[in-house]
Protein backbone atom coordinates (compact mmCIF):
# COMPACT_ATOMS: atom_id res chain seq x y z
CA UNK A 1 0.00 0.00 0.00
CA UNK A 2 0.98 3.65 -0.22
CA UNK A 3 3.01 4.08 2.96
CA UNK A 4 3.10 7.92 2.92
CA UNK A 5 6.67 7.59 4.23
CA UNK A 6 7.32 11.17 5.26
CA UNK A 7 4.06 11.48 7.13
CA UNK A 8 4.36 7.92 8.42
CA UNK A 9 7.55 8.85 10.31
CA UNK A 10 5.83 11.84 11.83
CA UNK A 11 2.85 9.75 12.89
CA UNK A 12 5.03 7.25 14.72
CA UNK A 13 7.18 9.86 16.41
CA UNK A 14 4.18 11.67 17.87
CA UNK A 15 2.28 8.48 18.57
CA UNK A 16 1.74 8.71 22.32
CA UNK A 17 2.52 11.18 25.06
CA UNK A 18 4.12 10.32 28.38
CA UNK A 19 3.24 11.99 31.63
CA UNK A 20 6.24 12.29 33.93
CA UNK A 21 4.25 11.21 36.96
CA UNK A 22 2.51 8.36 35.14
CA UNK A 23 5.41 6.66 33.41
CA UNK A 24 4.17 3.17 34.22
CA UNK A 25 1.77 1.20 32.04
CA UNK A 26 -1.77 2.35 32.61
CA UNK A 27 -2.93 -1.21 32.00
CA UNK A 28 -2.29 -1.95 35.66
CA UNK A 29 -3.76 1.28 37.04
CA UNK A 30 -7.50 0.95 37.58
CA UNK A 31 -7.88 4.69 38.16
CA UNK A 32 -6.77 5.52 34.63
CA UNK A 33 -9.43 3.38 32.97
CA UNK A 34 -12.59 4.71 31.40
CA UNK A 35 -16.03 3.20 31.79
CA UNK A 36 -17.06 0.96 28.91
CA UNK A 37 -19.10 3.89 27.58
CA UNK A 38 -16.52 6.49 26.59
CA UNK A 39 -17.75 10.07 25.96
CA UNK A 40 -16.19 11.85 23.00
CA UNK A 41 -16.30 15.23 21.30
CA UNK A 42 -15.27 15.79 17.68
CA UNK A 43 -13.43 19.09 17.47
CA UNK A 44 -14.23 21.80 14.94
CA UNK A 45 -10.72 21.49 13.52
CA UNK A 46 -11.53 18.08 12.03
CA UNK A 47 -12.51 17.97 8.38
CA UNK A 48 -15.49 16.01 7.06
CA UNK A 49 -13.30 13.17 5.78
CA UNK A 50 -11.61 12.63 9.16
CA UNK A 51 -14.92 12.69 11.02
CA UNK A 52 -16.26 9.92 8.80
CA UNK A 53 -13.16 7.79 9.41
CA UNK A 54 -13.39 8.30 13.18
CA UNK A 55 -17.03 7.20 13.21
CA UNK A 56 -16.08 4.06 11.29
CA UNK A 57 -13.39 3.31 13.88
CA UNK A 58 -16.01 3.68 16.62
CA UNK A 59 -18.14 1.09 14.81
CA UNK A 60 -15.22 -1.35 14.74
CA UNK A 61 -14.70 -0.96 18.49
CA UNK A 62 -18.39 -1.66 19.01
CA UNK A 63 -18.31 -4.73 16.79
CA UNK A 64 -15.20 -6.30 18.31
CA UNK A 65 -15.38 -5.18 21.94
CA UNK A 66 -17.56 -3.88 24.76
CA UNK A 67 -16.27 -0.32 24.35
CA UNK A 68 -18.99 2.06 23.21
CA UNK A 69 -18.00 5.58 22.19
CA UNK A 70 -20.89 7.94 22.94
CA UNK A 71 -21.31 11.67 22.17
CA UNK A 72 -20.37 13.77 25.18
CA UNK A 73 -23.23 15.31 27.14
CA UNK A 74 -21.93 16.98 30.31
CA UNK A 75 -19.28 14.49 31.47
CA UNK A 76 -16.14 15.95 33.06
CA UNK A 77 -13.91 13.31 31.51
CA UNK A 78 -14.17 12.83 27.77
CA UNK A 79 -11.97 12.27 24.73
CA UNK A 80 -11.61 15.40 22.62
CA UNK A 81 -10.58 14.35 19.12
CA UNK A 82 -8.98 17.18 17.19
CA UNK A 83 -6.78 17.85 14.19
CA UNK A 84 -3.56 18.93 15.86
CA UNK A 85 0.08 18.34 14.92
CA UNK A 86 0.26 14.69 13.93
CA UNK A 87 -1.38 11.64 15.45
CA UNK A 88 -1.01 11.05 19.17
CA UNK A 89 -2.76 10.30 22.42
CA UNK A 90 -2.06 10.10 26.11
CA UNK A 91 -2.08 6.58 27.51
CA UNK A 92 -5.08 6.08 29.76
CA UNK A 93 -7.60 8.49 31.27
CA UNK A 94 -6.07 11.48 33.03
CA UNK A 95 -7.53 14.90 32.29
CA UNK A 96 -10.96 16.41 33.01
CA UNK A 97 -12.28 18.99 30.61
CA UNK A 98 -11.42 17.02 27.49
CA UNK A 99 -8.39 14.81 26.88
CA UNK A 100 -6.87 15.42 23.46
CA UNK A 101 -6.46 12.73 20.84
CA UNK A 102 -4.95 14.18 17.68
CA UNK A 103 -5.89 12.91 14.24
CA UNK A 104 -3.79 15.26 12.17
CA UNK A 105 -2.96 15.57 8.50
CA UNK A 106 -2.35 12.20 6.85
CA UNK A 107 -3.73 10.29 9.82
CA UNK A 108 -7.34 9.72 8.76
CA UNK A 109 -7.21 5.95 8.42
CA UNK A 110 -9.26 3.55 10.51
CA UNK A 111 -6.23 1.59 11.73
CA UNK A 112 -4.48 4.80 12.87
CA UNK A 113 -7.58 6.06 14.67
CA UNK A 114 -7.96 2.66 16.36
CA UNK A 115 -4.29 2.77 17.35
CA UNK A 116 -4.59 6.17 19.01
CA UNK A 117 -7.85 5.32 20.74
CA UNK A 118 -6.30 2.15 22.15
CA UNK A 119 -3.60 4.35 23.65
CA UNK A 120 -6.31 6.50 25.22
CA UNK A 121 -7.99 3.35 26.54
CA UNK A 122 -4.79 2.29 28.30
CA UNK A 123 -2.47 0.43 25.92
CA UNK A 124 1.17 0.91 25.02
CA UNK A 125 2.72 -0.62 21.91
CA UNK A 126 2.87 -4.37 21.46
CA UNK A 127 6.66 -4.38 21.23
CA UNK A 128 6.78 -2.68 24.65
CA UNK A 129 5.63 -5.89 26.35
CA UNK A 130 8.11 -7.16 28.91
CA UNK A 131 8.25 -10.53 27.11
CA UNK A 132 8.97 -9.00 23.72
CA UNK A 133 12.56 -10.32 23.55
CA UNK A 134 11.13 -13.82 23.14
CA UNK A 135 9.40 -12.70 19.97
CA UNK A 136 11.33 -9.84 18.37
CA UNK A 137 14.89 -8.54 18.29
CA UNK A 138 15.48 -4.79 18.46
CA UNK A 139 18.37 -3.65 16.25
CA UNK A 140 19.49 -0.70 18.36
CA UNK A 141 22.23 0.47 15.99
CA UNK A 142 19.62 1.01 13.25
CA UNK A 143 17.44 3.35 15.36
CA UNK A 144 17.57 7.08 14.71
CA UNK A 145 19.56 8.86 17.37
CA UNK A 146 17.32 10.29 20.07
CA UNK A 147 14.45 7.87 19.52
CA UNK A 148 15.80 4.84 21.34
CA UNK A 149 13.36 5.31 24.21
CA UNK A 150 10.49 4.46 21.88
CA UNK A 151 11.72 0.87 22.02
CA UNK A 152 11.86 0.61 25.81
CA UNK A 153 10.00 -2.23 27.46
CA UNK A 154 7.37 -1.68 30.17
CA UNK A 155 8.40 -3.49 33.33
CA UNK A 156 6.50 -6.53 34.58
CA UNK A 157 6.03 -4.62 37.84
CA UNK A 158 3.92 -1.98 36.10
CA UNK A 159 2.06 -3.80 33.35
CA UNK A 160 0.04 -6.88 32.57
CA UNK A 161 0.01 -9.14 29.52
CA UNK A 162 -3.64 -9.86 30.27
CA UNK A 163 -2.92 -13.56 29.75
CA UNK A 164 -2.51 -13.18 26.00
CA UNK A 165 0.21 -14.30 23.61
CA UNK A 166 2.43 -11.87 21.73
CA UNK A 167 0.49 -10.57 18.73
CA UNK A 168 2.42 -9.85 15.53
CA UNK A 169 -0.83 -8.71 13.89
CA UNK A 170 -1.67 -6.15 16.58
CA UNK A 171 -2.65 -2.69 15.39
CA UNK A 172 -0.38 -1.50 18.23
CA UNK A 173 2.79 -3.03 16.75
CA UNK A 174 5.51 -0.94 15.09
CA UNK A 175 6.51 -1.96 11.59
CA UNK A 176 9.90 -3.46 10.83
CA UNK A 177 11.47 -0.14 9.77
CA UNK A 178 10.04 2.14 12.47
CA UNK A 179 12.50 4.95 13.34
CA UNK A 180 15.14 3.45 11.04
CA UNK A 181 18.23 5.56 10.38
CA UNK A 182 18.47 4.06 6.91
CA UNK A 183 20.86 1.25 7.79
CA UNK A 184 18.21 -1.47 7.94
CA UNK A 185 15.23 -2.67 9.91
CA UNK A 186 14.86 -1.81 13.59
CA UNK A 187 12.69 -4.81 14.48
CA UNK A 188 13.33 -8.42 13.46
CA UNK A 189 10.68 -11.02 14.27
CA UNK A 190 11.85 -14.33 15.74
CA UNK A 191 9.35 -16.01 13.40
CA UNK A 192 10.46 -14.84 9.93
CA UNK A 193 7.04 -15.26 8.34
CA UNK A 194 5.80 -12.31 10.42
CA UNK A 195 8.56 -9.89 9.41
CA UNK A 196 6.36 -8.25 6.78
CA UNK A 197 3.23 -8.60 8.91
CA UNK A 198 4.14 -6.38 11.87
CA UNK A 199 2.93 -2.83 11.53
CA UNK A 200 0.59 -3.64 8.67
CA UNK A 201 -2.08 -1.03 8.17
CA UNK A 202 -5.14 -3.19 8.60
CA UNK A 203 -7.30 -2.96 11.71
CA UNK A 204 -7.60 -4.00 15.34
CA UNK A 205 -6.79 -7.70 15.69
CA UNK A 206 -8.81 -10.28 17.58
CA UNK A 207 -6.13 -10.31 20.29
CA UNK A 208 -6.30 -6.52 20.58
CA UNK A 209 -10.04 -6.89 21.16
CA UNK A 210 -9.54 -9.74 23.63
CA UNK A 211 -7.07 -7.66 25.66
CA UNK A 212 -9.43 -4.71 25.59
CA UNK A 213 -12.33 -6.77 26.90
CA UNK A 214 -10.16 -8.32 29.60
CA UNK A 215 -8.85 -4.95 30.71
CA UNK A 216 -12.40 -3.66 31.01
CA UNK A 217 -13.73 -6.89 32.56
CA UNK A 218 -16.33 -7.72 29.94
CA UNK A 219 -16.86 -10.40 27.32
CA UNK A 220 -19.71 -8.92 25.30
CA UNK A 221 -19.86 -6.76 22.20
CA UNK A 222 -21.78 -3.56 21.62
CA UNK A 223 -23.10 -4.53 18.19
CA UNK A 224 -22.30 -8.19 17.46
CA UNK A 225 -25.25 -10.59 17.77
CA UNK A 226 -24.51 -14.03 16.35
CA UNK A 227 -22.31 -16.24 14.17
CA UNK A 228 -22.65 -19.78 12.87
CA UNK A 229 -20.46 -21.93 10.62
CA UNK A 230 -22.35 -25.16 11.45
CA UNK A 231 -19.23 -26.95 12.65
CA UNK A 232 -21.13 -28.14 15.72
CA UNK A 233 -24.14 -30.45 15.61
CA UNK A 234 -26.03 -28.02 17.85
CA UNK A 235 -26.40 -25.72 14.80
CA UNK A 236 -25.69 -22.72 17.05
CA UNK A 237 -29.11 -23.16 18.70
CA UNK A 238 -30.83 -22.90 15.32
CA UNK A 239 -33.88 -25.04 14.64
CA UNK A 240 -35.22 -26.69 11.48
CA UNK A 241 -38.81 -27.15 10.37
CA UNK A 242 -39.81 -28.79 7.09
CA UNK A 243 -42.78 -29.20 4.77
CA UNK A 244 -40.82 -31.52 2.49
CA UNK A 245 -39.28 -34.98 2.70
CA UNK A 246 -35.74 -33.56 2.80
CA UNK A 247 -35.67 -30.24 4.63
CA UNK A 248 -32.52 -28.43 5.76
CA UNK A 249 -29.68 -30.87 6.43
CA UNK A 250 -26.20 -30.39 7.89
CA UNK A 251 -23.79 -31.85 5.34
CA UNK A 252 -20.15 -31.62 4.21
CA UNK A 253 -21.00 -31.93 0.49
CA UNK A 254 -24.18 -31.94 -1.59
CA UNK A 255 -25.34 -33.50 -4.86
CA UNK A 256 -25.08 -30.86 -7.56
CA UNK A 257 -22.69 -28.84 -5.39
CA UNK A 258 -21.13 -27.50 -3.36
CA UNK A 259 -18.48 -30.12 -2.72
CA UNK A 260 -16.98 -28.21 0.21
CA UNK A 261 -18.28 -25.81 2.80
CA UNK A 262 -17.31 -22.16 2.58
CA UNK A 263 -15.44 -22.02 5.90
CA UNK A 264 -12.53 -24.13 4.66
CA UNK A 265 -12.14 -22.77 1.15
CA UNK A 266 -8.74 -21.45 0.07
CA UNK A 267 -5.67 -21.69 2.29
CA UNK A 268 -5.01 -21.35 5.99
CA UNK A 269 -2.69 -18.82 7.66
CA UNK A 270 0.33 -21.02 6.84
CA UNK A 271 -0.51 -21.19 3.14
CA UNK A 272 -1.70 -24.80 3.26
CA UNK A 273 -4.63 -25.85 1.11
CA UNK A 274 -7.86 -26.18 3.04
CA UNK A 275 -9.41 -28.75 0.71
CA UNK A 276 -8.23 -31.48 3.08
CA UNK A 277 -10.44 -29.96 5.79
CA UNK A 278 -14.08 -30.94 5.65
CA UNK A 279 -16.43 -28.54 7.35
CA UNK A 280 -20.19 -28.45 7.35
CA UNK A 281 -22.95 -26.28 5.94
CA UNK A 282 -26.75 -26.37 5.70
CA UNK A 283 -28.32 -27.64 2.48
CA UNK A 284 -31.88 -27.82 1.15
CA UNK A 285 -32.18 -30.12 -1.87
CA UNK A 286 -34.67 -29.34 -4.62
CA UNK A 287 -33.77 -32.42 -6.70
CA UNK A 288 -36.78 -34.32 -5.36
CA UNK A 289 -40.02 -33.31 -3.72
CA UNK A 290 -43.18 -31.49 -4.72
CA UNK A 291 -43.52 -28.03 -6.22
CA UNK A 292 -43.29 -25.33 -3.51
CA UNK A 293 -42.12 -27.74 -0.83
CA UNK A 294 -40.41 -25.60 1.80
CA UNK A 295 -38.26 -25.77 4.92
CA UNK A 296 -37.21 -23.21 7.52
CA UNK A 297 -33.89 -22.77 9.30
CA UNK A 298 -34.48 -20.46 12.27
CA UNK A 299 -32.02 -18.71 14.58
CA UNK A 300 -32.38 -18.37 18.32
CA UNK A 301 -34.21 -15.34 19.69
CA UNK A 302 -32.15 -12.17 19.94
CA UNK A 303 -32.94 -8.75 21.38
CA UNK A 304 -31.53 -5.54 19.84
CA UNK A 305 -29.40 -3.57 22.28
CA UNK A 306 -28.84 -0.39 20.30
CA UNK A 307 -31.27 2.43 19.71
CA UNK A 308 -30.53 2.65 15.97
CA UNK A 309 -32.84 -0.31 15.19
CA UNK A 310 -30.60 -1.40 12.33
CA UNK A 311 -29.17 -4.88 11.84
CA UNK A 312 -27.18 -6.55 9.10
CA UNK A 313 -27.40 -10.22 8.21
CA UNK A 314 -24.52 -11.53 6.14
CA UNK A 315 -23.93 -15.06 4.90
CA UNK A 316 -22.58 -17.12 2.03
CA UNK A 317 -24.91 -19.13 -0.17
CA UNK A 318 -24.45 -21.67 -2.95
CA UNK A 319 -27.24 -21.94 -5.51
CA UNK A 320 -27.20 -25.11 -7.63
CA UNK A 321 -30.93 -25.69 -8.17
CA UNK A 322 -33.54 -24.47 -10.63
CA UNK A 323 -33.85 -20.74 -11.36
CA UNK A 324 -37.38 -20.81 -9.93
CA UNK A 325 -36.23 -22.06 -6.51
CA UNK A 326 -36.35 -19.47 -3.74
CA UNK A 327 -34.40 -18.61 -0.62
CA UNK A 328 -36.49 -16.19 1.44
CA UNK A 329 -35.16 -14.28 4.44
CA UNK A 330 -37.73 -13.45 7.12
CA UNK A 331 -37.64 -11.94 10.56
CA UNK A 332 -40.17 -12.87 13.21
CA UNK A 333 -40.64 -10.32 16.03
CA UNK A 334 -42.13 -11.15 19.43
CA UNK A 335 -44.04 -8.93 21.83
CA UNK A 336 -43.05 -10.94 24.93
CA UNK A 337 -41.39 -14.15 26.11
CA UNK A 338 -44.83 -15.77 26.13
CA UNK A 339 -45.48 -14.82 22.50
CA UNK A 340 -44.88 -17.99 20.46
CA UNK A 341 -46.22 -16.84 17.08
CA UNK A 342 -44.76 -13.38 16.62
CA UNK A 343 -45.09 -11.16 13.57
CA UNK A 344 -43.34 -12.35 10.41
CA UNK A 345 -41.92 -10.00 7.75
CA UNK A 346 -40.11 -10.79 4.50
CA UNK A 347 -36.74 -8.97 4.33
CA UNK A 348 -35.08 -10.45 1.24
CA UNK A 349 -35.26 -13.10 -1.47
CA UNK A 350 -32.69 -14.94 -3.60
CA UNK A 351 -33.77 -16.53 -6.88
CA UNK A 352 -32.69 -16.50 -10.53
CA UNK A 353 -29.69 -18.07 -12.24
CA UNK A 354 -27.67 -20.68 -10.31
CA UNK A 355 -23.88 -20.32 -9.95
CA UNK A 356 -21.14 -22.84 -9.21
CA UNK A 357 -19.48 -20.95 -6.38
CA UNK A 358 -20.22 -19.56 -2.91
CA UNK A 359 -21.68 -16.05 -3.08
CA UNK A 360 -21.51 -13.37 -0.40
CA UNK A 361 -24.82 -11.77 0.52
CA UNK A 362 -26.17 -9.07 2.86
CA UNK A 363 -29.73 -8.47 4.01
CA UNK A 364 -30.54 -5.24 5.92
CA UNK A 365 -32.91 -5.83 8.86
CA UNK A 366 -34.85 -3.41 11.04
CA UNK A 367 -36.09 -5.37 14.05
CA UNK A 368 -37.31 -3.20 16.94
CA UNK A 369 -37.93 -5.97 19.49
CA UNK A 370 -36.85 -9.54 20.24
CA UNK A 371 -36.63 -11.40 16.93
CA UNK A 372 -35.53 -14.47 15.01
CA UNK A 373 -34.17 -14.77 11.48
CA UNK A 374 -35.66 -17.47 9.25
CA UNK A 375 -34.03 -18.92 6.13
CA UNK A 376 -36.94 -20.36 4.14
CA UNK A 377 -36.00 -22.48 1.12
CA UNK A 378 -38.72 -23.32 -1.43
CA UNK A 379 -38.64 -25.71 -4.38
CA UNK A 380 -39.91 -24.06 -7.54
CA UNK A 381 -41.44 -25.67 -10.64
CA UNK A 382 -39.07 -27.39 -13.02
CA UNK A 383 -36.28 -29.92 -12.66
CA UNK A 384 -33.28 -29.32 -10.42
CA UNK A 385 -29.81 -30.81 -10.07
CA UNK A 386 -29.03 -29.26 -6.67
CA UNK A 387 -30.57 -26.81 -4.24
CA UNK A 388 -29.69 -24.03 -1.78
CA UNK A 389 -26.82 -24.07 0.71
CA UNK A 390 -25.90 -21.51 3.39
CA UNK A 391 -22.78 -21.14 5.54
CA UNK A 392 -20.85 -18.68 7.71
CA UNK A 393 -23.76 -16.60 8.98
CA UNK A 394 -23.02 -13.36 10.84
CA UNK A 395 -25.53 -10.98 12.39
CA UNK A 396 -24.71 -7.58 13.85
CA UNK A 397 -26.36 -4.31 14.83
CA UNK A 398 -24.56 -2.40 12.10
CA UNK A 399 -25.46 -0.96 8.73
CA UNK A 400 -25.03 -3.32 5.79
CA UNK A 401 -22.66 -2.40 2.96
CA UNK A 402 -24.60 -0.70 0.21
CA UNK A 403 -22.99 -2.83 -2.50
CA UNK A 404 -20.86 -5.98 -2.75
CA UNK A 405 -18.47 -6.67 -5.63
CA UNK A 406 -17.26 -10.26 -5.48
CA UNK A 407 -14.23 -10.99 -7.68
CA UNK A 408 -13.48 -14.70 -7.94
CA UNK A 409 -9.86 -15.92 -7.57
CA UNK A 410 -8.73 -12.34 -7.05
CA UNK A 411 -5.20 -13.20 -5.94
CA UNK A 412 -4.61 -15.11 -9.16
CA UNK A 413 -6.13 -12.30 -11.21
CA UNK A 414 -3.88 -9.77 -9.44
CA UNK A 415 -0.69 -11.77 -9.94
CA UNK A 416 -1.26 -12.80 -13.57
CA UNK A 417 -2.82 -9.69 -15.11
CA UNK A 418 -0.74 -7.23 -17.11
CA UNK A 419 0.65 -4.38 -15.04
CA UNK A 420 -1.85 -1.53 -15.02
CA UNK A 421 -4.90 -3.63 -15.94
CA UNK A 422 -8.10 -1.97 -14.72
CA UNK A 423 -11.13 -3.88 -13.46
CA UNK A 424 -14.46 -2.06 -13.60
CA UNK A 425 -17.30 -2.81 -11.22
CA UNK A 426 -20.94 -2.78 -12.33
CA UNK A 427 -22.71 0.56 -12.09
CA UNK A 428 -23.97 1.17 -8.57
CA UNK A 429 -26.37 3.73 -7.15
CA UNK A 430 -26.06 5.52 -3.83
CA UNK A 431 -29.08 5.69 -1.53
CA UNK A 432 -29.98 9.10 -2.94
CA UNK A 433 -29.58 8.08 -6.57
CA UNK A 434 -26.04 9.01 -7.69
CA UNK A 435 -24.46 6.58 -10.16
CA UNK A 436 -20.88 5.50 -9.46
CA UNK A 437 -18.35 2.84 -10.32
CA UNK A 438 -15.36 1.25 -8.55
CA UNK A 439 -12.08 0.89 -10.47
CA UNK A 440 -9.26 -1.44 -9.42
CA UNK A 441 -5.91 -0.87 -11.11
CA UNK A 442 -3.88 -4.08 -10.83
CA UNK A 443 -0.17 -3.56 -10.24
CA UNK A 444 1.02 -7.17 -9.75
CA UNK A 445 1.64 -7.18 -5.97
CA UNK A 446 -0.77 -4.40 -5.05
CA UNK A 447 -3.70 -2.55 -6.53
CA UNK A 448 -5.14 0.93 -6.61
CA UNK A 449 -8.72 1.75 -5.64
CA UNK A 450 -10.57 4.57 -7.36
CA UNK A 451 -14.16 5.72 -7.56
CA UNK A 452 -15.79 7.70 -10.35
CA UNK A 453 -19.24 9.15 -10.80
CA UNK A 454 -21.08 7.90 -13.89
CA UNK A 455 -24.25 9.03 -15.60
CA UNK A 456 -27.38 7.60 -14.05
CA UNK A 457 -31.14 7.52 -14.30
CA UNK A 458 -31.72 10.33 -11.82
CA UNK A 459 -29.08 12.90 -12.82
CA UNK A 460 -31.60 15.58 -13.79
CA UNK A 461 -33.08 15.64 -10.29
CA UNK A 462 -29.84 15.51 -8.29
CA UNK A 463 -27.74 18.29 -6.80
CA UNK A 464 -24.39 18.99 -8.49
CA UNK A 465 -21.52 19.09 -7.76
CA UNK A 466 -21.67 16.14 -5.38
CA UNK A 467 -19.85 17.53 -2.34
CA UNK A 468 -18.73 15.96 0.93
CA UNK A 469 -19.87 12.41 0.38
CA UNK A 470 -17.71 9.59 1.67
CA UNK A 471 -17.40 6.13 0.16
CA UNK A 472 -15.46 3.31 1.81
CA UNK A 473 -14.07 0.32 -0.08
CA UNK A 474 -13.47 -2.60 2.28
CA UNK A 475 -11.33 -5.50 1.07
CA UNK A 476 -12.94 -8.30 3.05
CA UNK A 477 -10.82 -10.77 4.96
CA UNK A 478 -12.04 -14.33 4.38
CA UNK A 479 -12.26 -15.33 8.04
CA UNK A 480 -15.79 -16.74 8.45
CA UNK A 481 -16.30 -14.95 11.79
CA UNK A 482 -16.76 -11.21 11.31
CA UNK A 483 -15.21 -10.32 14.69
CA UNK A 484 -11.96 -12.10 13.75
CA UNK A 485 -11.47 -10.50 10.36
CA UNK A 486 -8.53 -8.28 9.47
CA UNK A 487 -9.89 -6.36 6.51
CA UNK A 488 -8.26 -3.45 4.75
CA UNK A 489 -10.34 -0.45 3.90
CA UNK A 490 -9.85 2.93 2.31
CA UNK A 491 -12.27 5.84 2.25
CA UNK A 492 -12.63 8.64 -0.28
CA UNK A 493 -14.48 11.90 0.25
CA UNK A 494 -15.70 14.15 -2.55
CA UNK A 495 -14.37 17.69 -2.34
CA UNK A 496 -15.84 20.35 -4.66
CA UNK A 497 -12.51 22.21 -4.74
CA UNK A 498 -10.35 19.26 -5.83
CA UNK A 499 -10.46 17.63 -9.24
CA UNK A 500 -9.18 14.02 -9.25
CA UNK A 501 -6.56 11.77 -7.70
CA UNK A 502 -6.43 13.54 -4.37
CA UNK A 503 -7.89 10.64 -2.47
CA UNK A 504 -6.73 7.65 -4.52
CA UNK A 505 -5.16 4.82 -2.53
CA UNK A 506 -3.18 1.68 -3.19
CA UNK A 507 -3.52 -1.62 -1.34
CA UNK A 508 -0.92 -4.35 -0.93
Amino acid sequence: MDRHNEMHDKIIIQDFLDLQSYSRSSISIEGTKWNTSVPYLLGNTLDVHSKGIILRAFEQFGLKSCINFIPRQNEDYFIHIQKLGGCYSYVGKFFPGGQNVSIGSGCAFVHIVEHELLHALGFFHEQSRYDRDDHVTIIWENIQEGFERNFDKVSEDYSSLLNTSYDYTSVMHYDKDAFSNGNGSTIITKQPEFQDVIGNSIEMSSTDALELNRLYHCDASVSFLDHCSFEDESLCEMSVCSRSSAGWQRVSRADGGPHSDHTYLGTDSQGRKKEDCHGFFMHFSTITGEEWDSARLTTRRMTPGRTCQVQCLQFYYYYSGNETDQLNIWIREFDSEEDTEGTRRLMGQITGSPAEYWQFHHVPLNATKTFQVEFEARKGPGSSSGGFSVDDINLSETECPHQTWQIRNFEEVLNTSNYGTILYSPKYYSIDGYGYQILLQLLNTFFGVRVRLVSGDYDDTLEWPLAWRQITARMLDQNPHMQLRLSRERSLTTDPVLISGAYSHSIE
